[in-house]
């Protein structure tokens, strides 16, 4: 796509004129750009079950399909592209508001040859200009930078399909005090967004001490001595954050409803550190809300939410997972692609310990006994959980309940269905 001073059909002028955020995307593209993405096609098509056990992630009540439509919202320079070259079925369209954004990603749909990969030079305000409805949106570290976050979210309820989904990942307030401390740090003295200024901020931020709360971000960061990565926290031109309550707040004013979080075990009181302590029960009486709005609060440090959200009158064909009557029996578990079955150094009893390497908390670690690592290691993909059971001798319908309900609550395993087998 061949476009005039930066803009294309979808970008307004006084979006090209007004919006800071496009300024400053161009001259700091973040994500930082790739040359290639042969390793996310490798690692996608070397596992047959994950594209099912993302599907499911989203829709535990459809069948999997993987030829969807999916909008990468505010796609920056690779994520479009990523998704595009993983699902080879699919047809993937990118929109991003920079120019540098559009222009990465191209390069990349041309080296890749991805004919499934639309990209148009768009606002998320915008989304209904594309005419088309999608099954699947994806939207992660755009809406907190939008000038009306709400409007952004509605144009992208506006063109999701009635059964479809959305992706979301939103900055979070605790988590990140370091960061917002710093970015008031930086208004105060001025400081802009030219290399040298950059530079140097990055050497003065070298000299905090060591207990100050962006310091521990800075040390678990990929990217933190990428020049715009830096930028990206500390100085871009807006920037805000939600709590769980704000979250609720926003998706129902927008006309959806929430299904799931993407990692769900740092929300639950019954996983980690928590459930060993008296008010683990308490906080399972509590809503669902409230639970989630508690949890964010006793872990501190959570510096982001990505939540599963769907349209409020969205058709079901079956009740969302639940484990209160027999139907857990026709699940279908699949793995999750994080999931690692560690066999050193287990504790007194323990035949395995599952831990997901996505979570950033250590405390959300799964100790399987001899019974629940002979049923976990019969999960393939294929058969329901009552086929597992049934194949393995002496192990209570009740035991293997609990284990299963224990590793989807961990983000271990997500469920299909009967009708869903390969």
């Amino acid at each position: 796509m061949l476009f005039d001073a930066g803009r294309s059909p979808g970008i307004r002028a006084d979006e090209v004129s007004a919006d800071p955020v496009r300024e400053f995307y161009e001259a700091h593209p973040y994500p930082p750009p790739v040359d290639n993405l042969d390793r996310a096609r490798d690692e996608w098509r070397a596992d047959p079950n994950r594209a099912r056990a993302e599907h499911h992630l989203f829709w535990p009540d459809r069948a999997y399909r993987a030829d969807l439509d999916i909008l990468v919202a505010g796609c920056g320079t690779w994520q479009a592209a990523k998704y595009a070259i993983a699902r080879p079925e699919a047809r993937v369209t990118g929109i991003d508001v920079s120019a540098t954004s559009i222009e990465h990603t191209n390069a990349l749909k041309t080296k890749h040859a991805l004919t499934n990969l639309d990209v148009d030079q768009r606002a998320i305000e915008n989304a209904g200009g594309l005419g088309r409805d999608f099954d699947l949106i994806v939207c992660t570290g755009v809406l907190h930078h939008l000038a009306d976050p709400d409007a952004g979210l509605r144009a992208l309820r506006s063109v999701l399909k009635p059964d479809g989904a959305i992706y979301l990942m939103v900055y979070a307030p605790y988590g990140r005090a370091g960061v917002y401390m710093i970015q008031e740090y930086c208004r105060r003295l001025g400081v802009g967004t030219s290399a040298p200024e950059i530079d140097a901020l990055a050497e003065t931020l070298g000299a905090m001490a060591p207990d100050h709360p962006l310091v521990r971000l800075l040390k678990g960061s990929r990217d933190a001595g990428d020049p715009d990565a830096l930028a990206d926290a500390l100085l871009n031109p807006r920037d805000r954050a939600y709590s769980v309550p704000q979250l609720y707040d926003v998706l129902d004013r927008s006309g959806l409803t929430f299904g799931r979080w993407y990692w769900q075990a740092p929300y639950l009181p019954e996983c980690g550190a928590m459930a060993t302590t008296p008010h683990a029960l308490r906080l399972a009486a509590r809503p669902e809300r409230e639970q989630h709005a508690a949890m964010e609060l006793w872990r501190g440090t959570m510096t982001a939410h990505s939540v599963i959200a769907h349209r409020r009158d969205a058709p079901r064909s079956r009740p969302p997972v639940t484990f209160d009557d027999d139907a857990w029996l026709e699940y279908v578990p699949l793995r999750l692609p994080w999931t690692r079955l560690v066999e050193q150094s287990l504790p007194p009893g323990a035949a395995g310990v599952l831990i997901n390497r996505s979570h950033p908390f250590r405390d959300l670690v799964l100790a399987l006994g001899p019974d629940d690592r002979r049923l976990f290691d019969r999960i393939d993909g294929t058969r329901a959980i009552d086929d597992i059971i049934g194949d393995t001798h002496g192990i209570r319908r009740h035991a293997a309940r609990v284990l299963f309900r224990k590793l989807w609550c961990h983000d271990q395993v997500v469920f299909g269905h009967l009708n869903d087998r390969v």
